[in-house]
């Protein structure tokens, strides 16, 4: 019986390739598998008498209440221009250097990154914007497309991020469910804040990598001098003034999240306030561009808890056939124990990144594994970064990474496909290189949270 649960996820998984919809993808398969094994006395169907509830916990969920607000936030900067500013400042300030695109684009992406947490809006904007300016400068289209596509993933792991926020509402899930499963009664949790505290020396440290590679290589992709810049007190006016506004809203929402003003529900409302005042005080605002952001938003929340509601559907489904049971003893019989199962399972997030979005392994793969690796002593903090670092370095990965997609639609007719590839790799390395790092010295994500 405990197989049927590992043949339900395969055929969820050759649906999805097949183009069918995520959320009824996963809800209506679990429900076939669950009508299948109560006809043969296979499966119990008290385990779909817990589907109510588990709605109600996620129409209740405050954690979740995030998400809209930090989509909202990052749609409305997208749409008020920031980017286009910020790269223009930077541009200028940076202009005596042969590099100075290159270090403009890493620099931007970071803030953008920090302020929108969505990596299709990032690589989407920084590919319009910077792509054709790079490839005039004389930038190769391979490292242009590389870097551009790099940076634009920091989103996902950069606070405030959207896939922290979920995985932190998954993980704490886990956590209390691998509490239990050892008879362990705790109010411990792990929160959004903490994911949000543990990312900030791992995507900072990403950050630098980026920068050191670039300003070693990227004068030996440029055929062009390095443009300079015309008046430096202009272009340092011009930098603060597109610094200034987008800097202090994340300032205001990540400080009051890491100093405990405020919940990270709390501080997505400030966010969302701050990104729509922002916008008016730049003209930005007008009433067709916010039914715009306020439609975005929509969809992608929608989005979100559909995917929510069938993962849910599909979770009771895969632990009423036994399929929990059977992780957990794969895991118990590998050698080498923890770091075996830990390595299994980031091998497995890595592959299948390839096929759905995070938001798909977010809410089915990692609540299946999750509290088994929790039960067995692995930090949640430094798991919840491990797994998002992971599945940033998926979406860079050839042939199927997304953000590849993105910026492949985007991307100018002379920048072929085989160059965005090429230009990806090495950005994959370091962030291979940031992967193993964290699994050696994992104090790396752990030591800024126990601080706090």
């Amino acid at each position: 019986m405990e197989y049927l649960s590992l043949v339900m996820f395969a055929l969820v998984c050759v649906t999805l390739l097949l183009g069918y919809p995520v959320a009824y993808t996963l809800a209506g398969t679990a429900l076939i598998f669950a009508g299948i094994g109560m006809f043969f006395g296979a499966f119990d169907a008290s385990y779909l008498h817990a589907v109510p509830s588990r709605l109600y916990g996620i129409i209740t969920n405050q954690t979740l209440v995030a998400v809209p607000l930090f989509v909202f936030m990052g749609v409305m900067l997208e749409k008020s221009e920031v980017a286009q500013n910020l790269l223009m400042a930077m541009g200028q300030v940076f202009g005596r250097l042969k590099s100075g695109m290159a270090i403009s684009v890493v620099l931007v992406g970071m803030l953008l990154a920090a302020s929108t947490g969505i990596v299709g809006a990032t690589v989407v904007t920084m590919g319009l914007l910077s792509l054709p300016t790079m490839l005039k400068q004389g930038y190769a289209p391979s490292f242009a497309s590389g870097a551009i596509c790099a940076t634009g993933t920091l989103g996902q792991i950069i606070p405030p991020s959207i896939a922290l926020v979920l995985l932190g509402d998954v993980l704490s899930s886990a956590f209390q469910q691998a509490q239990l499963d050892m008879g362990i009664f705790s109010p411990e949790s792990v929160s959004v804040g903490d994911l949000f505290v543990g990312a900030l020396v791992p995507g900072l440290l990403l950050v630098g990598m980026y920068l050191i590679y670039v300003l070693v290589f990227a004068a030996r992709h440029i055929t062009a001098p390095a443009a300079l810049e015309s008046d430096q007190t202009d272009s340092q006016v011009s930098l603060f003034s597109a610094l200034f506004p987008p800097l202090f809203l994340i300032v205001l929402v990540l400080g009051s999240i890491l100093f405990g003003y405020a919940t990270p529900t709390e501080a997505a409302g400030v966010g969302a306030a701050g990104a729509l005042i922002l916008a008016l005080a730049q003209r930005q605002l007008t009433l067709s561009k916010l039914k715009d952001v306020m439609m975005a938003t929509t969809r992608v929340t929608s989005m979100v808890f559909l995917i929510l509601i069938g993962a849910a559907i599909f979770s009771l489904v895969f632990r009423g056939f036994g399929g929990e049971e059977l992780i957990e003893g794969f895991f118990a019989e590998l050698p080498g124990g923890t770091f075996s199962a830990v390595l299994v399972v980031m091998v497995v997030i890595f592959l299948l990144g390839f096929i759905l979005d995070f938001i798909e392994i977010t809410f089915v793969v990692v609540p299946l594994v999750a509290p088994v690796l929790l039960a067995m002593g692995v930090d949640p903090i430094w798991l919840g970064i491990m797994i998002a670092v992971n599945l940033q370095t998926s979406f860079l990965t050839p042939p199927f990474g997304f953000a590849l997609f993105y910026l492949r639609g985007v991307a100018p007719p002379e920048v072929k496909t085989s160059h965005i590839y090429k230009g990806v790799l090495p950005f994959i390395i370091i962030q291979l290189m940031l992967l193993l790092a964290l699994a050696i010295w994992p104090n790396l994500v752990t030591w800024l949270p126990s601080l706090l």
